[in-house]
């Protein structure tokens, strides 16, 4: 072989995961509308992947390199791009097969800068497939998210009462006004169309939904119907059979911070990352975080 050969330049990430279905259910979290583009960051720690919309609502994203069964990453510094999220997901489906842990291998980029996705399961045939990336879009805002004193201001909701909740509190265009206070310790969600509707989580009656309260001080913020709502309108089905539980946490200037978490797990008993007891150990969990910034209320009061 002569010295002068150009050795072929290593991709920046190839990585094998042995749950599809579970990456699928992360991603549709933050599936809200048809169209929407995304931003996938690489890292030596994971992938992270970005969406948002007008500036109001952000939501990201960790699959966490312990996620996967094979993590390898060649690249300098975190290397970015843009990827319609609607396609990556639908892309994925294709991969998983009900009541099966499919195994895919991911690369980037290709010749191209192309997302390639590769099945292996089969010693006989093989599902592949390539996503035209782009360069990413800026994000408008990455906000640096700060507790709101020195005493967090959050709660952990089941998931389905959290969702039920929401999805009970809708009208077209309005606002949903989330109020916490210490005495008693109490969640109130309220929301205004013809009528007032209000739905309220009181902490030491019902610790089975409301399962955690921080709060030293009364605090009331305002967030937009529509981006509250796309905090929970995908929802995994696998995280309402769990009966997982969601947190919330509002920090400075009321910004709203929403986290579910998904279930990577593969569904096998005997599978590794889950103990004797049935509990999935925290690397095969996916973090979803979302932000929702409040709206501008001149007549809400809250406690410095």
């Amino acid at each position: 072989m002569s010295s002068s050969a150009i050795e072929p330049e290593a991709p920046d990430l190839v990585c094998q995961l042995d749950n599809v279905q579970g990456m699928v259910d992360a991603l549709s979290s933050v599936r809200w509308k048809r169209h929407q583009d995304a931003v996938v960051e690489l890292s030596e720690h994971g992938i992270v992947l970005i969406v948002e919309d007008t500036g109001c609502l952000q939501a990201k994203v960790y699959l966490q390199r312990e996620l996967f069964i094979h993590y390898e990453y060649s690249a300098q510094g975190r290397p970015r791009f843009g990827v319609s999220l609607g396609l990556f997901v639908d892309c994925l489906n294709t991969f998983s097969v009900p009541g099966h842990s499919n195994t895919i291998e991911i690369q980037y980029p290709g010749p191209d800068m192309q997302l390639l996705l590769k099945s292996l399961d089969s010693l006989d045939a093989c599902i592949y497939a390539e996503i035209r990336t782009r360069i990413p879009d800026m994000i408008s805002w990455d906000y640096n998210f700060e507790p709101a004193g020195s005493t967090p201001l959050s709660f952990t909701v089941k998931s389905a009462a959290l969702k039920e909740a929401i999805d009970d509190l809708e009208w077209p265009g309005s606002s949903i006004q989330i109020n916490l206070q210490p005495v008693p310790p109490s969640v109130t969600f309220r929301g205004e169309g013809h009528g007032d509707l209000q739905i309220d989580f009181m902490y030491y009656v019902n610790t089975d939904l409301l399962m955690a309260f921080n709060c030293d001080r009364q605090v009331s913020y305002r967030y937009k119907y529509k981006f509250l709502r796309a905090t929970t309108s995908n929802i995994p089905s696998s995280v309402i059979k769990d009966n997982r539980g969601s947190k919330l946490t509002i920090g400075r200037g009321g910004m709203l911070k929403v986290q579910h978490l998904v279930s990577v797990a593969r569904s096998s008993i005997s599978h590794p990352h889950i103990d004797s007891a049935g509990y999935q150990q925290p690397s095969r969990i996916a973090y979803i975080e979302f932000f929702v910034k409040p709206e501008e209320d001149v007549d809400t009061v809250n406690d410095s």
